[in-house]
């Protein structure tokens, strides 16, 4: 008989703030690496939009390589909120994960301001259009980026071989389509962190409620289709 995850030894969950410490190292990676993207393009114009976007797709993946085993690389509030509404993931811990991943959004958008001191923006994120229209796009992008990390994450986990390439590839893709239109942030922590440095709050809410939204609607649409199955996609196929 194969070996599958059910096989595997069981492994001590890592302390609290070993997890809380990697969704900061994550998000900050995130922050630092996305948002530098963009100022960097708007400084020099080296990377053009689809650098951008996949700066942004690479630097998920990395960070779900990089701190997933730990944490569970959410490195995203709505993310976080929505492993809690799927049941996947405990309500204590809420609060110390998202507290992380703004702390390790905020240190970045720090550093950001000091290396390009001469960013208007810090790489926030701004609607192109009508507020509504980037709320809807932002809920819809969300939505579908929950709906692949239920999909291939191991309980609250997104770790596997493929979890990042995944998870990485419809960051970069959405990242693509709705990047010109709202910023394509589906990620309350990356907006809030470029905000609070710039001080600059105009139409932040789009990202916090957006986001937020998107992901927890992917949490009912996702048992829809599945039921109360959780994936195993480390097992392989008999």
């Amino acid at each position: 008989m194969e070996p599958t995850v059910a096989d595997a030894p069981a492994v001590a969950a890592p302390a609290a703030w070993r997890a809380a410490l990697a969704e900061a190292l994550g998000t900050f990676a995130l922050v630092f690496a996305g948002t530098g993207a963009v100022v960097v393009e708007a400084q020099t114009g080296a990377l053009g939009h689809v650098g951008v976007a996949l700066t942004f797709g690479l630097v998920v993946m990395a960070a779900i390589y990089a701190v997933g085993e730990v944490s569970g690389a959410h490195i995203n509030p709505a993310v976080t909120v929505a492993f809690w509404a799927s049941g996947r993931f405990p309500g204590a811990r809420v609060g110390p994960y998202v507290g992380a991943q703004l702390v390790g959004a905020l240190v970045a958008s720090g550093l950001i301001a000091f290396l390009f001191p001469d960013s208007a923006t810090l790489g926030q994120t701004v609607p192109v259009g009508p507020a509504v229209q980037s709320l809807v796009l932002e809920g819809v992008l969300t939505f579908w980026l929950m709906f692949v990390i239920l999909g291939v994450a191991v309980g609250a986990k997104e770790i596997g071989l493929l979890a990042g390439v995944a998870i990485g590839g419809v960051v970069a893709f959405e990242a693509l389509m709705g990047g010109p239109i709202s910023g394509a942030s589906m990620n309350p922590a990356r907006s809030l962190g470029p905000a609070l440095v710039a001080m600059d709050f105009r139409s932040l809410w789009v990202y916090l409620v957006g986001p937020t939204l998107g992901a927890l609607a992917a949490v009912p649409a996702y048992r829809a289709v599945y039921g109360d199955r959780v994936p195993h996609p480390l097992r392989p196929s008999r």
